[in-house]
């Protein structure tokens, strides 16, 4: 029996107000670098499925590797969510659509050779260590595809599949007792070629490092801050983009309160974007784990906020269309509000006109981690160079930004017209990690942005 017949007979006569079930093939390949080699080669394949039911407004949720029984999951989660539910099952309207939706393979990481892979991978960890003072190397080349079956009991059966590829390169310079690291992540859907040709990147990377060791910290302080589009595509995900979750908001009163449509959050140059219905990107799929199409959704426009992210339920509850960014990071999860691909959109400002009249300011690139707190937030950049009479000059240590992000939205006086897409990291939330997402931004310019050592 196939797996759309099989769900077909499973979901008749649940009783329940709604049910789904998702059923997965995955597989993966993982090499993992650290010190000065090879630490660990994993390959792995799995199956496996789950069954989500809602009974007035009560979810049950039951997951299973032996897709033997799948009737009596269906009963199982159904009495859960009747043993929880109270009040009124409510969920957007979304037509039920049956599609079949083939992966984009440009050039197929399956295919490659296991020891190809890794005689990739100790070349250009084999640049980074050969860099004077380059002591370490942190890498990680990682592939992985899910096929997912998914139907519901509105009549949608979706059959859908992914195959993503990333790695991570990068190398820890020591003098004394100080270390220093560099690196840099990229992603793909489905294009193992994004390994070819970084022999010039890789050496760069090493040599960044050691330089940092010769980099001064920087006093803290507000100033002038430019953004890469690596930082500000992470800055305006992560500040941003998860107050931006329909979830989120329903739950949160503090949220409500600032969350409200048509609030002014920023200078008429400033739109902001989400959705996966921009092709090819880590973040872009026809439809979302509840079977609803993929959107692109306007969150900022002209500087107004004009809009939210959703699954059917939060949808329904804030009285709003579903967006298609209902995602689960694998069968053992239910699906939550998550981002897809998620950009500050082009303006006009050419790189140098950013810098130009800029007297004294610091440039920012890359990053290696933060966090928000409703609207205020901390990240510290990869590298940092001081910004002089309009021209860029010395190497500082990175630097850590934060502030409040209303008052930083409002403080982006120039936006570039250069966007670059990140597509080598992975969103968590709720204990999913990591979900495949892009983010992505032109360069742009902060007054007044709070910086300190990092």
């Amino acid at each position: 029996m196939s797996y759309r017949d099989a769900i077909h007979d499973a979901l008749q006569g649940n009783g329940a107000d709604y049910c789904e079930i998702r059923i997965e093939e995955t597989a993966s390949t993982r090499l993992v670098y650290r010190g000065k080699g090879l630490e660990d080669a994993v390959q792995s394949s799995g199956r496996g499925g789950n069954v989500r039911a809602c009974v007035r407004g009560g979810w049950g949720f039951v997951s299973f590797n032996n897709l033997e029984g799948l009737k009596a999951r269906v009963k199982q989660a159904v009495a859960q969510a009747r043993a929880v539910g109270g009040e009124g099952t409510k969920l957007a309207e979304v037509e039920p659509n049956v599609r079949t939706v083939k992966p984009r393979i440009v050039n197929d990481p399956r295919v490659v050779p296991l020891a190809e892979k890794k005689r990739r991978m100790d070349h250009y960890n084999g640049l980074l260590l050969s860099t004077p003072q380059v002591q370490s190397i942190n890498s990680v080349y990682a592939e992985g595809s899910r096929h997912v079956f998914f139907g519901n009991s509105d009549g949608a059966y979706m059959d859908q599949e992914f195959i993503h590829v990333t790695c991570r390169l990068a190398a820890q310079a020591k003098r004394d007792n100080d270390i220093q690291e560099a690196g840099f992540s990229i992603g793909s859907l489905g294009d193992f070629a994004l390994l070819d040709g970084l022999d010039d990147e890789v050496k760069a990377v090493g040599q960044r490092a050691v330089d940092l060791l010769s980099a001064r910290p920087l006093k803290g302080g507000e100033r002038t801050v430019i953004l890469n589009p690596v930082l500000a595509g992470v800055f305006i995900h992560e500040a941003f983009g998860h107050l931006s979750e329909g979830d989120n908001v329903a739950e949160d009163k503090k949220l409500q309160e600032i969350m409200v449509m048509g609030r002014k959050f920023g200078g008429k140059h400033l739109n902001v974007t989400d959705g996966a219905a921009m092709p090819g990107l880590r973040g872009s799929f026809a439809f979302d784990d509840e079977g609803t199409p993929a959107t692109k959704t306007p969150l900022i426009r002209e500087g107004v906020l004009v809009g939210r992210l959703h699954s059917r339920e939060t949808a329904a509850m804030l009285g709003e269309k579903p967006t298609g960014n209902a995602r689960a990071v694998g069968y053992n999860f239910p699906p939550i509000v998550r981002m897809t691909n998620t950009v500050i959109e082009n303006d006009k400002a050419k790189f140098e006109d950013l810098i130009a009249d800029v007297k004294e300011g610091v440039y920012v690139r890359g990053w290696y981690g933060g966090m928000t707190q409703h609207e205020m937030f901390t990240f510290s950049s990869g590298e940092a160079h001081m910004v002089r009479n309009g021209k860029i000059a010395e190497m500082v240590r990175p630097v850590m930004l934060s502030g409040n992000l209303f008052t930083t939205l409002e403080n982006i006086d120039a936006i570039g017209n250069d966007i670059g897409m990140n597509e080598g990291g992975g969103c968590g939330k709720s204990g999913q990690s990591p979900l495949p997402v892009s983010l992505g931004s032109p360069h742009i310019r902060i007054r007044k942005c709070l910086i300190s050592g990092a």
